[in-house]
């Protein structure tokens, strides 16, 4: 406090020294402390939109946005589709329009269609089935041994090249024609990739992992299953619904050899006969399959490895 005289000489008050930073800086923060104090609190900040995180560089947003947001894609391309053939933009033997595919498509499943898809899902399954329980033991020895990757990896790209429709006949002459040649097809087309994607996925798990386990003393064994697989088994997931759909790509190359029943098999009689819309049926058949199985693997790996957010 600085002080001054007054008129009658006596020593007063006179407030805080401009001089004095200190005690002016004081001041002016507990002035506005006490007017805060009476004042309403500060607006919470508005929510962002989930919709707006959409179009945000790698944001996360909510999982029913992005349903509504694929059911939106569903409807724009259907609504082109109506358009482009009500219009008569492209010929109906060329493109039929979405109301004679679906009147094609319950017309198959009045003459037991789902015998036929019951039938390609099961060659599916055999086929992926038999590849997944080959590719993931041989996936895993490949990246644990160089001795087992240096003898298998270059037999695997060789054959993994060959296009899957130039071994038609070889199948025929080696299983004949029945179930063996299809499933075999299948096979092949699955296993010599399937196979690399797992011995891909064990060569990620981080060295740490496996130095930690030999530090604690675990032999080779328990660090392939206690260790190498547990670490991998999320990447595996992944690789094993990728490679389902490749394996439903070559679905129509196995049923249209020496076949009397499947997708593929009524897919191959109608376009022999020119009927475009049973053609589109047994496509939409097959895409329906293969979205309704990549959900379901999708949403079992999320519920299986939440701890991966």
């Amino acid at each position: 406090m600085s002080r001054g005289l007054d008129r009658a000489g006596t020593v007063r008050a006179v407030g805080p020294d401009v001089r004095d930073p200190v005690a002016t800086a004081s001041k002016r923060a507990a002035a506005e402390a006490g007017a805060g104090a009476g004042a309403a609190p500060p607006a919470a900040p508005r929510p962002a939109s989930p919709w707006r995180d959409l179009f945000r560089f790698r944001a996360r947003t909510r999982s029913d946005v992005e349903v509504w947001v694929g059911i939106l894609a569903f409807v724009i391309v259907i609504a082109g589709w109506l358009v482009a053939t009500e219009l008569e933009f492209v010929q109906p033997q060329f493109l039929p329009s979405p109301l004679a595919v679906v009147e094609a498509w319950w017309g198959l499943f009045q003459n037991d269609y789902h015998l036929d898809i019951g039938i390609s899902i099961g060659r599916v399954w055999v086929a992926f089935g038999l590849a997944a329980a080959i590719a993931i033991p041989l996936g895993v020895l490949m990246s644990s041994y160089r001795a087992v990757g240096a003898f298998s990896e270059p037999l695997i790209d060789f054959v993994r090249y060959l296009p899957v429709p130039a071994l038609v006949p070889l199948t025929l002459i080696w299983f004949g024609i029945d179930e063996g040649s299809k499933v075999a097809l299948l096979w092949i087309g699955t296993f010599f990739q399937l196979v690399l994607l797992i011995a891909d996925d064990a060569h990620r798990v981080p060295k740490e992992f496996i130095e930690t386990g030999r530090t604690l003393g675990a032999a080779d064994r328990a660090l392939m299953k206690d260790v190498l697989f547990r670490a991998m088994l999320p990447n595996m997931v992944d690789s094993l619904r990728i490679t389902l759909g490749w394996c439903w790509t070559y679905l129509l190359i196995a049923e249209i050899v020496a076949s009397n029943s499947g997708i593929g098999y009524e897919l191959w009689t109608a376009r022999r006969y020119g009927k475009t819309p049973e053609v589109f049926a047994g496509i939409l058949t097959i895409g329906i399959i293969g979205l309704v199985s990549d959900q379901l693997i999708r949403a079992g790996h999320r519920r299986a490895f939440r701890y991966l957010g």
